[in-house]
């Protein structure tokens, strides 16, 4: 695949946004909603913590009853009030977050604090509902920079433990969860210029612009990328862990 090296017009990414716009390519919700619904039949009044683009929380929320949304992301929430339903959004932080009422059912997807406050996290969870609902990943891979799954592990250097051992480690064991199930999906992102991608990339990795290895990422992207009508896509196997305490 020939992929032109002169610099585009420079763009600012949000990371967010770009991982946003990768699930929605993905088949991340069509994978993980049934094994929740399975679950959880039940999902009543839900609160998403830190909801994202809203995807995963659109496809399993009762249309007839309440969906509340915490999202410190204003990136994020503008995406939110766009949904066909869009949620009652609460900007801030889990640990900020005031909750009005208590709710059915708690989902969390993908949350940095199951890596640093797992046991804090489900107690704040279990605060506000009596189900809760945890997806994690359980891949080994990178799990902070987005398409770091194209990358070499040299480049990236992160910790490639599963995310779920990482998560069940910062637990007590009378807090594993009763539940647990797993699910593979494919990660597709499609981006409009690889050398743009390949410029974010190198800069949130610190490396400076005469640095040789950007001509090498760039390159390595190409050699993964399907050509397709609206840009470049880039597949990344993925597989994650559904965790839920309460009635299932």
């Amino acid at each position: 695949m020939s992929v032109s090296l002169s610099d585009p017009a420079q763009r600012d990414i949000d990371p967010l946004e770009l991982y946003a716009s990768a699930i929605d390519t993905s088949d991340y919700v069509a994978a993980l909603a049934p094994l929740i619904r399975q679950a959880v039949p039940d999902v009543g009044r839900l609160l998403d913590v830190g909801a994202g683009g809203g995807q995963l929380g659109m496809a399993i929320h009762d249309p007839a009853r309440s969906w509340t949304a915490i999202e410190p992301s204003p990136t994020m929430r503008s995406r939110l009030v766009k949904l066909a339903h869009p949620p009652q959004v609460i900007a801030a932080g889990w640990q900020q977050a005031e909750v009005a009422h208590r709710h059915d059912t708690v989902l969390a997807a993908t949350m940095p604090a199951f890596f640093d406050h797992p046991e804090a996290f489900l107690a704040r969870c279990r605060d506000w509902a009596r189900t809760v609902v945890w997806v994690v990943p359980a891949h080994a891979g990178p799990k902070g920079l987005c398409f770091a799954g194209c990358l070499l592990p040299e480049w990236h250097r992160e910790d490639e433990t599963p995310g779920i051992d990482i998560t069940m480690r910062g637990l007590l064991p009378s807090s594993y969860p009763p539940h647990v199930a797993f699910t593979d999906w494919t990660f597709t992102g499609v981006v409009p210029d690889l050398f743009e991608l390949s410029a974010f990339l190198a800069g949130r990795l610190g490396w400076s612009p005469s640095d040789g290895r950007r001509e090498q990422m760039t390159a390595h992207l190409a050699r993964q990328a399907k050509r397709t009508g609206s840009g470049y896509r880039l597949d990344i196997p993925r597989r994650s862990a559904v965790l839920v305490w309460g009635q299932q």
